[in-house]
């Protein structure tokens, strides 16, 4: 055999590599020209609003679509990023990138505390523990008054501190553009990170869990083990999003983290796509737009929101990433077809 030839087997990898490094760049493109498309201060609140629910959706995917853990208390994870890293700042003098980091390793411990103790737990007895932990947490963030301000709310938040470079101005984060910047670029980070375990013996691993738990643990499989794995990655996600998310409102409520935002970001992992970690990316962007274009109907924006949802759920159980996969398949049977009929 020649030495400029490959096996098929050698040379599908090396274009599915070059293919994700493209779709990467364009990813990167695409963050960096936004701002300078939607230059008003309404949408670029949006696309920040989009990019806190990305990392929601893909953390809950991580429990969810990997691990088949249904985690319903997603809010509880989220409320104790945001409220540990305000009160970090606010109550201790904590520089802002510590207390962010400190509020996912908080976050991403009660996960896995919470995991510890649910680990045995399956199906829907996992989702009315999870939902019961968001509860607790709810009320706690609501009569602990002297710590949280409890209904009061906590006021007058400060973005994340000015970025100093040489020969540049001070890049200052409350500009909604470098702010949409800011938590674009974590999510894509935290988005790359995620990819790189599914693709991993992590994710397989995972897989073997979420399948069958029975056969996992004859191969050794530490399930347990492993779940709580899941459950910390996907809860420390949610606690930079709650950390952003402060920061970017400026203003704390524990009505922001009600256990219907769980609700919320579970339909974007549905309606994106379960299991497949761009699908809930792409439902968190369509459930954080679609309300915003049809608000020209006023109420019955939310009778058309939910009219999509259903439709989704019905027609396209698997997704959008499904049915890009059925209109991509149909594309191709068409092309074919006409390439045929165009042979003589």
């Amino acid at each position: 055999m020649s030495s400029d030839a490959h096996p098929a087997s050698a040379v599908r990898p090396e274009r599915g590599w070059i293919a994700r490094r493209g779709w990467r760049v364009g990813i990167v493109v695409l963050i960096a020209v936004l701002p300078l498309v939607f230059q008003d201060s309404y949408w670029r609140t949006n696309l920040i609003v989009c990019s806190i629910n990305i990392m929601l959706a893909i953390g809950l995917d991580f429990i969810l679509g990997y691990a088949g853990q249904l985690n319903l208390g997603h809010s509880a994870f989220y409320g104790i990023g945001a409220y540990a890293s305000t009160l970090l700042i606010t109550k201790l003098g904590v520089p802002f990138w510590v207390a962010f980091v400190l509020a996912v390793v908080l976050s991403g411990t009660a996960g896995m505390a919470l995991s510890i103790f649910a680990v045995r737990l399956r199906g829907h007895y996992l989702a009315i523990a999870s939902l019961a932990f968001a509860v607790i947490v709810h009320q706690v963030l609501l009569n602990w008054i002297s710590l949280t301000q409890g209904p009061l709310g906590i006021y007058g938040i400060k973005p994340p501190p000015e970025i100093a470079l040489p020969g540049l101005p001070p890049i200052s984060f409350s500009d909604p553009a470098n702010m949409f910047y800011l938590v674009a670029g974590f999510a894509f980070l935290f988005y790359l990170l995620l990819d790189q375990f599914v693709r991993s013996p992590i994710g397989e691993t995972l897989t073997a869990v979420r399948e069958d738990e029975v056969s996992a643990s004859s191969f050794g499989i530490n399930c347990a083990g492993w779940k709580v794995f899941a459950f910390g990655i996907g809860s420390a996600l949610a606690g930079a999003a709650g950390a952003f998310y402060a920061s970017f409102v400026g203003t704390l409520v524990p009505d922001a983290f009600i256990i219907t935002e769980s609700f919320t970001v579970l339909a974007m992992v549905i309606v994106g796509g379960v299991g497949t970690l761009i699908g809930p990316a792409w439902g968190a962007i369509l459930l954080t737009l679609l309300p915003e274009l049809l608000r020209e109907f006023g109420d019955l924006r939310l009778v058309l929101y939910g009219a999509a949802l259903t439709l989704v759920v019905l027609f396209v159980p698997g997704g959008m990433v499904q049915a890009m996969q059925i209109l991509r398949t149909r594309i191709g049977r068409l092309l074919a077809a006409a390439d045929g009929g165009m042979r003589p």
